[in-house]
């Protein structure tokens, strides 16, 4: 059987899997245990990487999250040691993407660079989410993007990278500043100013445009160092997250610049989410469709996702032919007991060991 069984893990205080080395052990014997072949652990966030970064320290940033340099080691490397060995592929989630903190000041990040700051059409700081923003557009925050990805891509035997909702991504209030200006004007004409209704639809379409053309420069960049890296995408769900974060993702799966597109199905039952996987069913052909593997939460919109609804949920996925799903997060399949995991377990099929699908198999030895 094969089939993508994936889950994130989050930083800390949210999971306890990355508190330490015998925790990440333990949590690897635990997936393997309950049929999980993939982990999407985060690596990039509040500003800071979960491994020591080369590039962190050259723009003299901390190198690693304050609690792994408090208890001296690298989680990514552990990790990786502890899954492959349990031939669970791991694929590093760059959750902050282009967001810098939830500091509203923007946190050490723009401290030290504050024209990389996102600007909305008032010249005020750009915050979504509870996060205030880096400007996506700026190049200098784009390459600077591109080189932790590949520091991580060229330094361990990962089996792929993986951005989401901030990645790539721009809220929609964003482009205002003097560098996006700059590269507006380059394509318009020296007097082009963008429009002030930031939901005007030509200049909706050109940053999402911009953020595709990145996200084609770094699926190319990634490939030309391990052709067999997967460049995975959790994006909102579509049209949402054009709407909203400008995310294209139609346009990336048309064009062939992610390998898994993982949109965020976070509904709190199961006829919801039946609604969003139907969208999906009638609007992708069947090669698209390979390429899907939806989030499902634990708990969505305050509401706690009942163990027969993510039975449920996983049976349409197989039925209408899709990759398989990731849960959000770890901690969701320990709570109540562990019903969740046993539910999967014991009525989903997750007592049958699967294989990733061909094209997205761990292809790296520790």
């Amino acid at each position: 059987m094969q089939e993508l069984r994936g889950v994130w893990i989050p930083n800390l205080p949210h999971s306890r899997v990355l508190k330490s080395p015998k925790n990440i052990a333990q949590s690897m014997d635990f997936l393997q245990e309950y049929g999980f072949n993939v982990i999407f652990p985060v690596m990039w966030n509040q500003g800071y990487t979960l491994y020591p970064s080369q590039r962190m320290q050259q723009e003299g940033y901390p190198t690693i999250f304050p609690h792994f340099a408090k208890n001296n080691f690298d989680p990514l490397d552990i990790l990786i040691k502890e899954a492959h060995r349990r031939n669970i592929a791991v694929i590093p989630w760059f959750e902050y993407g282009f967001a810098a903190s939830p500091i509203v000041n923007g946190g050490h990040l723009i401290k030290k660079n504050p024209h990389w700051l996102a600007l909305d059409q008032g010249g005020n700081k750009v915050i979504h989410g509870g996060l205030t923003w880096m400007n996506s557009l700026h190049p200098e925050v784009q390459q600077f993007m591109l080189d932790l990805i590949l520091e991580v891509v060229q330094n361990y035997p990962i089996d792929g990278i993986q951005g989401d909702d901030r990645f790539p991504a721009m809220p929609i209030g964003g482009g205002y500043d003097e560098t996006t200006l700059k590269i507006y004007q380059q394509e318009y004409g020296n007097r082009a100013k963008p429009p002030l209704n930031v939901k005007d639809q030509q200049w909706m379409q050109w940053r999402a445009n911009q953020l595709t053309v990145f996200l084609r420069r770094l699926y190319f960049k990634v490939k030309a160092i391990n052709p067999n890296l997967i460049v995975s995408m959790a994006p909102a769900v579509y049209p949402f997250c054009y709407h909203h974060l400008l995310q294209d993702s139609q346009t990336w799966l048309n064009i062939g610049i992610v390998d898994l597109l993982h949109p965020q199905f976070y509904r709190e039952n199961f006829k919801r989410y039946e609604i969003e996987v139907n969208k999906i069913h009638l609007s992708l052909d069947a090669t698209q469709k390979a390429k899907i593997s939806p989030g499902i939460a634990f708990r969505a919109n305050g509401v706690h996702l009942t163990s027969n609804d993510i039975l449920k949920c996983v049976v349409l996925n197989r039925k209408k032919g899709l990759q398989g799903q990731v849960f959000f997060h770890y901690e969701g399949l320990l709570a109540n007991n562990q019903a969740n995991a046993i539910a999967l377990k014991t009525k989903g099929g997750y007592n049958q060991i699967a294989s990733l699908p061909a094209f997205c198999r761990a292809t790296n030895d520790t």
